[in-house]
């Protein structure tokens, strides 16, 4: 049977949901993100309060329900895309789970760089129609995004999690995506030898934070996401280094190495890049906060 609710009811629940969230110091602009994974409505309903005349709002869980979910958001610190099950990333409905990291608004931003890179690069439709991976693909988004920007290419997601591949997976069933991504469960390139010296581009989001400081971050992360996603190791560069030494073996002359990183080490894997002489066009790129978030070079020609 349907779950329903009337806008009268789930009024006063989204105040009392509000006035919770405010005492215990979370945004309570949340509690309408929660809501509009939930229900039917939107952003611009909820703030202005016009579904109240509503008889019969659908919900995909009891009221009960809601409250059981949101005082998990409270007491265990959830984040509150686990408890609706899914985020928005750019153009696409993400489904989250607990298996992956939830991908963040700042990462968007490695596809427009991506994509003005391969616009620049003077084999321009070499790049648009070759192969791709995305290493450590997590949710998927970035494979997923890449799919959509280059509908020529074809794309590699590799993750050494086989819980979280499924997750990729369902992803990208859910956009519609299934035909043009192909999935390898290992570390790195790893699963990806048959394609040494043939990837157009390199593009990954890896666990970049230092092991000590993954236990000072917020309870939602350190509680809820997956560690193997978020620890670099001591000084949180462990997986950068190895993805920019493995990378040189499996680019084609031109490819483009594109990563996300944390504050502070940009200009470390700039050295590390330049170290191996093999890249060139080495350039740090700020997020839209003006942090040093990605680094990109190409291989050398």
């Amino acid at each position: 049977m349907p779950k329903t609710t009337t806008g009268h009811a789930l009024h006063r629940w989204r105040a009392w949901a509000i006035q919770l969230a405010e005492s215990h110091n979370i945004d309570p602009y949340e509690v309408d993100w929660f809501l509009q994974g939930l229900t039917p409505l939107t952003s611009t309903t909820l703030k202005l309060e016009s579904y109240l005349s509503q008889s019969a709002i659908p919900l995909k869980a009891s009221l009960n329900e809601l409250t059981a979910k949101w005082n998990q958001r409270i007491s265990d610190r959830t984040p509150v895309q686990y408890l609706v099950g899914e985020t928005p990333w750019r153009n696409l409905t993400l489904t989250v789970t607990p298996d992956v990291l939830i991908p963040r608004p700042e990462t968007e931003l490695i596809i427009d760089i991506i994509k003005a890179l391969v616009e620049a690069s003077p084999d321009k439709e070499k790049l648009q129609q070759g192969h791709w991976a995305d290493l450590g693909t997590g949710s998927g988004a970035i494979a997923l995004s890449l799919a959509q920007t280059f509908q020529n290419a074809t794309i590699h997601a590799t993750d050494i999690s086989p819980a979280t591949l499924a997750v990729a997976k369902q992803n990208a069933t859910k956009n519609q995506l299934t035909n043009r991504i192909t999935f390898h469960q290992g570390s790195w390139l790893n699963p990806l030898t048959a394609l040494e010296k043939s990837l157009s581009g390199i593009v990954t989001n890896p666990p970049y934070i230092p092991t000590q400081t993954v236990h000072t971050l917020q309870p939602e992360v350190t509680k809820h996401e997956p560690h193997l996603a978020l620890d670099g190791g001591p000084d949180g560069l462990n997986c950068l280094k190895t993805l920019v030494t493995q990378s040189i073996d499996y680019l084609i002359p031109g490819g483009i190495w594109l990563t996300e990183l944390m504050d502070g080490q940009a200009q470390t894997v700039t050295d590390l890049l330049e170290q191996q002489a093999h890249y060139t066009h080495i350039t740090i790129h700020p997020d839209l906060s003006g942090i040093n978030r990605f680094v990109s070079a190409r291989k050398a020609l």
